[in-house]
């Protein structure tokens, strides 16, 4: 089916983590120009010489960016306009839990990050994309959230994390509403677990990275242990497999494309089941 994206100008936040990934190379891969926006800027040049090296449709370019300062933002939305134009998609990905932690011994320092890369980064961008997309009436805002905002199971032992996204929740309907009447529909993604294929695939400031594998295991591990039955609040899911970065990106480009033109403010967990409200 074609999306109608070719030649769209897209910016997604967090390439270089594993979802990032999936959805860089699937917007490429749908001929969209994107804006890879990371601080791990090595990691999205890399991903930049893959998406050529597949020949896919799409440019992608690779802008290191610290999506809690606005400063930085500003920049990278300056650097999309004067590489492909006018921004019609926004991919708010960028997101992660500082360390797990039993709730009450949680400190302050995480709590300063979680917050300013989970709620800041998100009103940052939208803010710095308002231009664009309210000046030309159209415009798609996808938000990426976590089922850690839905299900307390979920936020075991990340409290704090399942807080800061459920701001993104109430936040996206809020400005789709607000946006509507504008032209700019705004929509929201909670994932489940999302496992890259490969352990190389993400950089190093990635959750998996950090202490994802560590807890989890990798992802061949991971496999083996879903199959035994044995894998960490993933055995159980009414579908039996590992969620995978393109099972986010096909619905973020439905999302980002006019075919969903009469959707707007809508949750959608992406989780095997997982969550169903």
């Amino acid at each position: 089916m074609d999306l109608g994206l070719a030649g769209k100008t897209a910016i997604i936040t967090g390439g270089s983590g594993g979802i990032g990934r999936g959805l860089v190379l699937e917007f490429a891969r749908e001929g969209c120009n994107v804006i890879s926006a990371s601080r791990d800027d090595t990691t999205g040049r890399k991903l930049a010489e893959e998406a050529r090296t597949l020949g896919l449709k799409g440019r992608v370019l690779a802008v290191k960016t610290d999506v809690t300062r606005r400063d930085s933002v500003d920049a990278m939305v300056a650097e999309a306009r004067r590489e492909f134009g006018p921004v019609d998609v926004l991919v708010n990905n960028a997101g992660g839990v500082a360390h797990p932690s039993d709730f009450e011994k949680f400190d302050e320092e995480g709590r300063r990050w979680e917050i300013a890369l989970n709620i800041d980064g998100v009103v940052n961008c939208c803010q710095a994309v308002a231009e664009d997309m309210l000046g030309r009436k159209h415009g798609s805002i996808i938000n990426i959230s976590s089922n850690s905002s839905l299900l307390g199971e979920a936020a075991a032992n990340i409290v704090h994390y399942g807080g800061v996204k459920g701001f993104v929740n109430s936040f996206s309907k809020a400005l789709a509403w607000e946006w509507a009447k504008k032209g700019v529909r705004v929509n929201n993604i909670c994932p489940g677990w999302i496992v890259p294929y490969k352990a190389e695939e993400v950089g190093g400031g990635s959750f998996w990275n950090r202490f994802g594998f560590d807890t989890m295991g990798k992802p061949d591990d991971m496999e083996k242990a879903l199959e035994e039955g044995t894998l960490y609040n993933m055995s159980g899911l009414p579908i039996p497999r590992l969620g995978r970065p393109e099972d986010i990106a096909n619905l973020a480009l439905f999302l980002a494309s006019d075919l969903s033109g009469y959707i707007t403010g809508q949750l959608i967990s992406v989780s095997g089941g997982a969550y169903m409200p």
